[in-house]
């Protein structure tokens, strides 16, 4: 009888305690997804199409002689030159020589002049005088002007062996790269002879053809996008030339870069507006969550919850994409993190997330 008594106080507790302990369970439920944000905002966008292009050089030049004669050095490929520095030297032995030879007629022309003048000091005496006949005094004028203008001669003709020996440095008429050698050391060159290939690597653009159709949408100084090496960077549109190619109906344009690809002849695409621009509502990229449903994203209700949202994608710019559904502006868009949740699952921002699609990291109106 005892056992009974003992067995049903057993069974009384053990009730008690569930009845406690189960309600206490179905509270604690799993803790709130931690997650990245943005904004849902509204944005001014166009259409865009995108046309493939060149990363080129805007100094690209064949760096020829402008003296005939055995080139003594050659600049290597890969070698970086500035502005004025030379790229090939040709032997200049014998315009060294021509230049001696300058200096000492020039110098027994100035002692000959030195000679005359003192010569006339003591005719134009002697011819007041009257001990001299006046012709000689004139003789005498006449030669010494006839030996300055030698001299002017002379001295110009120093000049233009300094100016001969001065083109014997080959020089670089812009900084760059010596890409290419055309000629070396101990070759003779003739006057004009491209000696090395040079371009510059720090000047660069993009040059793109683009269809005659998007011309009245461009204007000169525009920004447009640019993708090179798998990143999107910001392009001001340099240069329009307004000349279409009558059989591709193409025409040149010409896009400086912020940040530059670091090689010559990198294959680049631009994006080139094909519309005027319309305001629309956009969504950071990162936000979109791409199903064999549909397309959706998730944003985070007052309540701290998570609900899905089915939206249309249309035009795209940088990082935002234009989206048609449920959205309004100023809501909070899941950036990452969204592929793990489920509707009505609680949310929790990650402390120090990068808040995309707003750039003051709060709702754009």
């Amino acid at each position: 009888m005892s056992i009974n008594r003992h067995y049903a106080g057993f069974l009384g507790t053990l009730a008690l305690t569930l009845l406690v302990v189960v309600p206490a369970l179905g509270q604690e439920g799993p803790p709130p997804a931690p997650v990245h944000v943005g904004y849902a905002m509204e944005q001014d966008m166009a259409p865009y199409l995108w046309v493939p292009g060149t990363v080129v050089s805007r100094n690209v030049a064949p760096i020829a002689t402008q003296v005939a004669g055995q080139l003594t050095w050659v600049a290597e490929v890969g070698d970086r030159l500035e502005k004025g520095q030379a790229v090939a030297r040709i032997d200049d032995a014998a315009l060294q020589l021509q230049l001696r030879n300058d200096d000492a007629t020039i110098k027994r022309l100035k002692a000959q002049l030195t000679y005359l003048e003192q010569q006339l000091e003591r005719l134009k005496r002697l011819t007041e005088q009257q001990v001299v006949p006046a012709r000689d005094l004139e003789e005498a004028q006449s030669q010494h002007q006839a030996v300055e203008q030698e001299l002017v001669q002379a001295k110009v003709a120093k000049e233009r062996t300094l100016y001969e020996l001065d083109r014997t440095k080959v020089k670089a008429p812009f900084a760059g790269k010596v890409v290419r050698r055309l000629q070396q050391p101990g070759s003779y060159s003739s006057v004009g002879e491209e000696v090395v290939f040079l371009v510059d690597t720090t000047e660069v653009e993009v040059l793109a053809q683009a269809p005659l159709s998007v011309a009245p949408h461009l204007s000169e100084g525009m920004m447009v996008m640019v993708e090179a090496e798998g990143q999107e960077v910001q392009g001001k549109l340099r240069r329009i030339i307004a000349v279409g190619d009558q059989r591709s109906r193409m025409f040149e344009i010409r896009v400086t870069l912020d940040s530059q690809p670091s090689i010559v002849g990198t294959a680049v695409r631009v994006a080139l507006p094909t519309d005027q621009s319309r305001r629309v509502l956009a969504v950071p990229r990162d936000a979109l969550i791409l199903r064999s449903e549909g397309i959706y994203v998730y944003k985070v209700t007052d309540e701290g919850t998570a609900e899905k949202v089915t939206v249309e994608t249309g035009m795209g710019h940088d990082s935002l994409i234009e989206v048609l559904g449920d959205l309004g502006s100023g809501d909070t868009i899941v950036v990452r993190g969204g592929e793990r949740l489920r509707p009505g699952q609680a949310v929790s921002i990650a402390s120090g997330a990068d808040v995309a699609g707003s750039p003051a990291g709060s709702p754009a109106g």
